[in-house]
């Protein structure tokens, strides 16, 4: 059965509001809960960036069942790999080995403010590979000294491991990642319900098919006008595309790269009001491409718009994995 999710929004939320909605998420009847990790928001409205470790330290606590992931976190600049490994043994520890690391090569929004520069997408890949080989040597259990191309490792070791290492996640875009990560991870994450992905990553994997996360926004509410303005308000930037998003440095480039993105333009890709088969027939697209779990962002920071949302749960979630077949 088709494993249904809710996406802890950092950018829209405060730390402690989102330890709440976690657990009532869980509640709800959500089985995986995904977290954005956030320098920054993607536009100043959204108003929020916690800590997402923090926070998801605080969740696993909170919580009992759910499945925990990072959705995504980067390696490689603002993180050492090192660092990722720790951070990423210790949630499962404190999960109950509920956690799953979902690793991406980030964006400039978020990465940039550690002075170090933004190279271009083809070393971020290339430094992502190698932060994941360092991840999962470390996973291993025993020193590990590395002079690699971008990063050296000298003589560290995890010392709180737990029972089984944490799966990997990796996030694809396109035949190259699919190829090149595939290999070397667990999970395939993805936020294009493209099919190709599905059968790039699994050709390359060299194992059965696999696990495939996808996310999808929505804006769930009594009116459907004031759903699509909260939308637009908040989610215009969606629009831009992964390789638009990765490269802009700030808030203030994601509101002027969406200036002209209309509210019409975000109703149509993005479902709003209180309609489950629109929200079925948007996520209708990831099911038939091989994915086989998918987390909802519901957009709104406040307790109305998410409380709404719980309400619904249920009956989307049981909707979403009938359709999922």
């Amino acid at each position: 059965m088709a494993t249904v999710g809710y996406t802890l929004m950092t950018e829209q939320a405060g730390p402690a509001d989102l330890v709440r909605w976690a657990k009532r998420a869980e509640q709800s009847g959500f089985e995986l809960l995904v977290s954005s990790d956030h320098y920054f928001p993607w536009l100043d409205e959204m108003g929020h960036a916690p800590n997402a470790w923090v926070t998801l330290g605080a969740v696993a606590q909170a919580t009992e069942r759910a499945e925990l992931m990072t959705y995504v976190t980067c390696p490689t600049m603002r993180y050492h790999p090192t660092v990722v490994a720790q951070q990423a043994a210790t949630l499962g520890l404190l999960s109950g080995g509920r956690f799953t690391l979902g690793l991406g090569a980030g964006e400039s929004l978020n990465e940039h403010v550690v002075g170090a520069g933004w190279p271009p997408a083809n070393q971020r890949q290339e430094m992502l590979a190698e932060a994941v080989t360092i991840i999962r040597e470390l996973f291993g259990g025993g020193y590990v000294s590395i002079e690699g191309d971008y990063f050296t490792v000298d003589s560290a070791k995890l010392w709180d491991l737990p029972a089984q290492p944490v799966p990997i996640g990796v996030a694809v875009s396109g035949r190259q990642s699919c190829e090149l990560f595939a290999p070397l991870a667990d999970v395939m994450i993805a936020v294009e319900p493209e099919a190709s992905l599905g059968r790039w990553w699994d050709g390359a994997s060299g194992k059965a098919p696999g696990r495939k996360v996808g996310q999808l926004p929505i804006c769930w509410g009594p009116d459907k006008d004031e759903c699509v303005k909260r939308a637009h308000e908040l989610f215009r930037w969606f629009g831009g595309g992964w390789k638009v998003n990765a490269e802009l440095p700030g808030t203030t480039g994601f509101d002027a790269a969406s200036q002209f993105v209309r509210p019409e333009d975000v109703a149509q890709s993005i479902p709003c009001g209180q309609s489950v088969e629109a929200v079925t027939e948007a996520a209708s697209a990831f099911w038939q491409a091989g994915f086989t779990d998918l987390a909802l962002v519901q957009i709104g920071g406040t307790e109305p718009e998410q409380d709404r949302f719980f309400q619904a749960a249920p009956e989307l979630i049981a909707a979403l994995q009938e359709s999922a077949g």
